[in-house]
This record gives structure tokens, sequence and C-alpha cells, in this order.
């Protein structure tokens, strides 16, 4: 059955400055409608339960109850519809990231992020929603190409075994996002299978490939992942890189395939 009105979004997040961007930015898109805002957990749940809701945004660290207070109650309140979940989490909170998704969080996104993936993600949920089958799967192939040509234009040399390994995490991430909650667990011993080698050393090899890319590639591409680069801010962690390379991937192989479709 498909969706009758606009997508009706909830937001719940204590930044109030955050909340009023986020509107504004989102009433660009005709299909997308801001039904609500609450700044803590309690006016949340009363907030889903008074309204129809479509997609909550959810920061997980908010006042009275956080964001897995949140998801907790709403497995067991009465609701019509239970809304699609984006949780919005940050760096170092792994475990708690872990325990939304098992809650029945949708998706995950890190903060700082575009405010474009964010709709993005909206958009891949709405056909869902809808029962769109006409949304492209993934395309493995495509997003092979779009790693590869990223990894080049950050220009590390193929003799390092870290581009190998820094593109084999990009992919992995970009076709599993999961993943980048345990970097260390899953990710890093998955690439050292593949490769017959330790953990440790895709972890030194993956940081040194980061650091060659952050002096030599293409500046236009880590501003466009990144912003600003500016060396006082520090360069971002492995997982950090990983993480929003990865989903610069699945939009760019996104676009693509939508606009291979469209001219087809």
């Amino acid at each position: 059955m498909r969706m009758e009105g606009p997508v009706r979004i909830a937001i719940a997040d204590d930044n109030v400055e955050f909340c009023h961007l986020l509107v504004d930015y989102l009433k660009r898109y005709p299909r997308l409608e801001v039904v609500g805002v609450a700044h803590e957990g309690l006016r949340a749940l009363k907030l889903i339960k008074e309204m129809p809701v479509d997609v909550l945004l959810l920061d997980m660290i908010m006042p009275n109850i956080d964001g897995i207070g949140v998801l907790e109650r709403l497995r067991y309140a009465h609701l019509p519809r239970r809304p699609r979940v984006i949780v919005f989490t940050a760096f170092g909170q792994e475990e708690m990231t872990r325990k939304a998704v098992r809650l029945g969080a949708d998706y995950y996104i890190l903060k700082p992020f575009d405010l474009a993936i964010l709709v993005q993600r909206i958009m891949e949920i709405a056909r869902v929603l809808e029962g769109d089958s006409s949304y492209p799967p993934i395309d493995l192939e495509e997003i092979e190409r779009v790693v590869t040509e990223m990894v080049e234009r950050l220009r590390i040399p193929r003799s390092f075994k870290g581009y190998f390994y820094l593109r084999e995490a990009i992919f992995l991430t970009a076709l599993e996002p999961a993943f980048i909650t345990e970097v260390t667990k899953r990710l890093y011993p998955r690439i050292a299978e593949k490769y017959a080698t330790t953990v440790k050393r895709v972890e030194r090899a993956i940081r040194f490939a980061i650091e060659t890319a952050w002096a030599k590639g293409e500046i236009e591409l880590l501003n466009e992942l990144f912003g600003p680069v500016d060396e006082r801010k520090g360069r971002p962690t492995n997982a950090s890189f990983i993480a929003k390379a990865a989903d610069w991937v699945r939009l760019d192989s996104l676009a693509r395939q939508i606009s291979k479709i469209e001219e087809g």
C-alpha cells in the first residue's frame, strides 16, 4: 500500500539550535513534513502517541529519557504503526549504537553529518514505507568502482598495504554500515582474514594510509568528506574516516544508479 501525503517526521534532539536548522532544511523537500519537535525523551514519546509519525529522528543523548529509553518504550507502546527510527550517535558510543540497533533502530547516522545524507536516509525509508519496488537494488560492482575511484583520488600508493585494507574497509562498511560500530571486533578481523595478516597490522596500515591521504589527497574530496580541512582539528580516527567515506560511497553509487535508470 502506498503512503498518502508527505513523509511525516518527528525530531527528538535536545540541541534547540540544531533542531531549528534541521526543520528549515527539511522544508526544502515537499515530500517531507516535520510534524513535531521534542527536546527530551518523555516529550518525544508523548508526541509520537499523539499524532501519526512515519520517521523519528532520535538523538541518543537527551535529558529525562535518552534515546535508548525512547526505543525501549516504543517496543511496548500501543501504536497503530511504529515509526521508523533514525538515530543520531557520536563516535565513542559504539555500545549504545549496537543497543539501539538491537532495539529496532532502522538506521544510525554519525555526528557530525551532512544534512543531505540524512535526507537520503529518510528517502530510503520512505520508499520502504511505500513498498516502492522500483528502488534500485545495491549494485556491488558500482559500489566497488566508486570505492576504487575514491581511494585513487586520495592518492594512496598501490604499493601500500593500507591501500587495499582501506579500500576493503570502505567497501564492507558501505554494504553493511553496522561494521563501523565494531571496527576492531568485526571489520579489522574480516580484512585480516582475507589478506592473511593480523588485526594490528591492518589497523596500522589503514592509519598510515589515512595519514597519507590527509597529506596528499585531493583537497576537494577531503573537504567534501570532512568539511574544510584544518590541521588544528587533527586528523580523523580510522573509524571516523571509514564511516564518512562509506556514507559518501553509498550516496554517490546510488545517485549513479538512479541516473542510469532515468537515462534508460
